[in-house]
């Protein structure tokens, strides 16, 4: 963008270059995002009116500072002689006429502890030490005749009290601190987390002062754009003629923009059209109903601490247990807006640094904006090169989430990310990368006899009875191999391929049925035949193609009979296997709670 005229009526003003541009936003913890000349150092000018404003609120108390200057917006430039003779006294504190009775406020028994006092509150709303620039200061008070006709009419008619030279003094230096954008956002980022700074944790303003000020700032900040300002971007701000633009969006973010070219109304022709924009893409308008941030995330946990409900062979346990922590599972819950997703994407990045996938969990999101869309796809394009893999589940196209299901979609060829119907999914995908890289298993190995951990322990004579009575299966993907409700007789050791546990669930609409587990090769199933041969509890069906090794329970006694140690160990070894089952179930239980 090109446009507007550097402040020049301030001669210091006048000599900063139009080329610089800088942009800084500092969530409501304290996450700051900068770009362009962000560093660049500039005065503050008219952005310093609102804090001293929340100053003398805090130290006097609302009704007595209101009766020293109003809250009504007047329409006028900035510099304008116009006072509200009826209340006698300034219509506003964002005005210069109110700034320097707001100034004249100032509590303290000299010029230099005033000084101290005003140079404290900006330096623990900056965060840092700030000093004020005597160039800039000296050239503002050899040219600011205006401000001492406004003052001196104020001493006239009893609107201030103070030497108007002492007023002037202050104010003029506290238009003269020395700041940069980052600074800028941090302070409006107080503001935005109610008087407390994000970074030091130093109480500057008590909230129900800092409604005050963000009231007088939406209704007056922008002098008379104010209102066309709040109608398209519906942040509460505040502007200065060094070029600096300074919004506030409650409870999210503070924005600091610097570029010191001005539009006729003295705001900074850049400055407006980066606050339009990041309003607009973002939903940030201050009329958006939006709730607290800080409860996005529900649970982060690790797959080594809760597993999916795949059934893992004694040597896949171990490999999980030790590298179970490289996926990462991230639980979201709430509303998604822009300051939601935000700290969702930090999070998402923080957990990158060390997992080799992350799966966001989206069951327990209720709703979710434009501008959380636009991030969260963002996230996905940015991560798809990456050594971290991300995952999503629970992401329905007529969801909350819908338009992001949707784009993802539109872009299935190019694998943008991987989404599973529930998180169960995809941590078993997870797990079956991490093992089939570490185990160096293909997905059709098939086990015999004595590599599987059920019949562990029997002697080379026993697996040769044992063969005898073993009968090799075939089931293709989809067939039922076990119904709810049948006798029990047979129990099953998968060879290759995988099977799912099924149970029903009633509904509005009759039943659905809804996966309990999942079992891959080397795994056992319908092993209660052998304990109570009574009715199955369960569906099991085949996922894919599958091979097992059926044994009837009336054969298996019958070899035990002549050969009781088959048996024993059979049992022993389903014993250990459910006792760790059993140890894990409360590990995961532990994690969750």
């Amino acid at each position: 963008m090109h446009g507007g005229r550097v402040a020049d009526y301030i001669p210091e003003l006048g000599r900063a270059d139009p080329a610089t541009f800088g942009v800084a936003l500092s969530t409501a913890d304290g996450e700051i995002y900068a770009t362009g000349h962000a560093e660049h150092l500039f005065t503050i000018q008219s952005v310093s009116k609102p804090f001293m404003y929340g100053y003398a609120l805090q130290h006097y108390g609302r009704d007595y500072v209101l009766r020293h200057v109003g809250v009504e917006p007047t329409g006028e430039a900035f510099n304008s002689i116009v006072l509200d003779e009826v209340a006698n006294r300034p219509f506003n504190p964002m005005v210069n006429a109110g700034a320097i009775a707001v100034a004249a406020l100032m509590p303290g028994n000299s010029a230099d502890e005033r000084i101290a006092f005003m140079l404290d509150l900006f330096s623990d709303l900056a965060g840092r030490r700030l000093e004020i620039d005597e160039t800039v200061f000296q050239s503002e008070l050899a040219t600011g005749h205006r401000n001492r006709a406004i003052a001196y009419m104020m001493l006239n008619t009893g609107m201030i009290e103070r030497d108007p030279i002492e007023a002037l003094d202050l104010y003029f230096r506290q238009c003269s601190i020395t700041i940069n954008c980052r600074d800028l956002a941090m302070m409006a980022a107080t503001l935005a987390n109610d008087g407390v700074n994000p970074l030091t944790g130093v109480s500057v303003l008590d909230p129900h002062y800092v409604r005050d000020v963000l009231s007088v700032m939406n209704s007056c900040g922008m002098y008379n754009y104010a209102g066309q300002w709040s109608y398209e971007v519906g942040m509460p701000a505040k502007s200065g003629v060094s070029g600096c633009i300074m919004a506030v969006i409650p409870g999210q973010v503070g924005i600091g923009v610097y570029s010191p070219p001005l539009d006729a109304q003295g705001n900074s022709v850049r400055g407006i059209k980066v606050c339009q924009d990041i309003s607009n893409e973002f939903e940030l308008h201050a009329f958006n109903n939006r709730t607290n941030v800080r409860s996005v995330i529900r649970r982060v946990y690790r797959g080594d601490r809760v597993r999916s409900s795949r059934l893992r062979t004694a040597q896949e346990r171990d490999v999980l247990e030790v590298d179970g922590f490289k996926i990462a599972v991230i639980e979201v819950q709430g509303a998604l807006f822009f300051g939601s997703t935000e700290q969702l994407l930090r999070r998402i990045a923080e957990l990158s640094e060390t997992a080799r996938y992350v799966i966001v969990d989206f069951k327990r999101v209720h709703l979710a904006d434009s501008a959380a869309c636009k991030l969260i796809l963002r996230l996905a394009h940015a991560m798809r090169d990456d050594q971290t893999e991300l995952l999503f589940a629970e992401l329905s196209t007529d969801g909350p989430l819908g338009a992001v299901s949707r784009e993802l979609a539109a872009h299935e060829t190019d694998r943008l990310l991987r989404v599973f119907s529930d998180v169960d999914a995809g941590l078993e995908w997870c797990e079956d990368q991490l093992l089939t890289e570490m185990l160096k298993l293909s997905p059709g190995t098939k086990f015999a006899l004595a590599q599987l951990d059920v019949f562990k322990g029997l002697s080379t004579e026993e697996y040769r009875l044992l063969e005898t009575i073993v009968s090799p299966l075939i089931f293709e993907k989809g067939e039922v191999i076990i119904r709810e409700g049948a006798q029990a007789k047979l129990f099953f050791v998968l060879a290759r391929g995988s099977v799912s546990v099924q149970i029903k669930i009633p509904t509005q609409n009759g039943e659905k049925r809804r996966r309990v587990a999942s079992l891959g090769p080397g795994r056992t199933f319908g092993e209660m035949a052998l304990f109570d041969g009574g009715a199955r509890s369960a569906d099991v069906v085949a996922d894919e193609k599958v091979i097992c090794y059926g044994l009837a329970v009336e054969q298996l006694q019958d070899l035990a009979a002549a050969h009781p140690n088959i048996l024993v160990t059979i049992l022993a070894n389903l014993t250990r296997d459910f006792s760790e089952r059993l140890r894990h179930a409360n590990q995961a239980i532990r994690s969750l709670e």
